[in-house]
């Protein structure tokens, strides 16, 4: 069975509206009590899952390759507490399967979509030998 591009696209976009949901209902519902405000709980788990949003509704590869750094961020925080608040562990594993879910999307997505684009890095051996045929014709030129 082969995925296409749209199948990781929507994998990435499902599994990120569900990982903004659940922080919003994580941090703001489940464990409203915790001694830090709503303004750090706002701009320490709710505004930078917000920053890759318009990319990746427009579907640009290059936001689904960048988001994944912002959703290591959330991975480790959900590996972290799994491991050391033993109240919140089942909270965290839904954290980190919607990490994974995102993760897996924006990278096939990327992938697969710079591909039809022609957006891909290139080799460097072909960009070496570029140069050095640059080079060469420059030099033979009075």
């Amino acid at each position: 069975m082969k995925f296409t591009t749209l199948f990781y696209q929507r994998l990435a976009l499902s599994s990120y509206f569900l990982l903004f949901v659940w922080l919003v209902i994580w941090h703001f519902m489940l464990t409203p009590d915790k001694s830090t405000s709503t303004l750090f709980t706002l701009l320490f788990w709710i505004v930078p899952i917000t920053l890759p949003l318009k990319g990746l509704i427009q579907g640009k590869p290059y936001t689904y390759a960048w988001t994944n750094f912002i959703v290591m961020y959330y991975l480790l925080h959900g590996l972290t507490a799994v491991y050391a608040v033993e109240g919140e562990r089942f909270y965290a594993f839904i954290e980190i399967v919607l990490c994974c879910g995102l993760f897996t999307g924006c990278s096939y997505y990327a992938r697969l979509r710079g591909r039809e684009l022609g957006l891909g890095i290139r080799k460097l051996k072909d960009e070496l030998r570029e140069e050095q045929e640059a080079f060469e014709s420059h030099k033979q030129k009075p």
